[in-house]
């Protein structure tokens, strides 16, 4: 079974897929948005990747804030996952909310510990995607644990 893990933001979602097992978490792309309110593109570019993974499940990063309340981040994530499980009703997939608080903080760090590239540009998109992989691992890591 694939998993697929998104970080949704203003003008880009991270994409992570999981492997078959749902073990690991493996970036895969960052979609870039032409404008905050665009919806119809990256929805079929995720439509693509569903159907090429054989997606059964969703994993949406869910941007709650530090002391637990939802802001307006987390309104436009919950506009977003209604999209997807509307876009997904006829193949039954599931779109899971996941907090994803810390995930671009340790993402930063890591970024930072390796020297990566201050380009701001450059640094965003593979942000965006390893914040996705962050957010699907948590998930998966989770689940693993659930099972012992």
């Amino acid at each position: 079974m694939r998993i697929l893990g998104l970080d949704y933001g203003d003008r880009y979602i991270g994409v992570a897929i999981s492997d078959p097992f749902g073990w690991t978490a493996q970036a895969l792309e960052t979609i870039k948005k032409e404008t905050e309110n665009e919806i119809k593109k990256p929805l079929r570019r995720i439509a693509e990747i569903v159907q090429e993974y054989n997606v059964e499940k969703i994993v949406l990063g869910y941007p709650k804030n530090m002391d637990n309340t939802e802001g307006e981040r987390c309104a436009k994530t919950n506009e977003f996952k209604e999209r997807l499980e509307k876009r997904f009703q006829n193949e039954k997939i599931p779109v899971i909310l996941w907090d994803e608080r810390l995930s671009t903080l340790s993402v930063t760090k890591m970024l930072d510990e390796g020297n990566f590239s201050k380009d701001r540009t450059k640094r965003k998109t593979v942000l965006d995607k390893l914040a996705a992989v962050h957010i699907l691992q948590g998930y998966l890591d989770s689940m693993a644990n659930q099972k012992c």
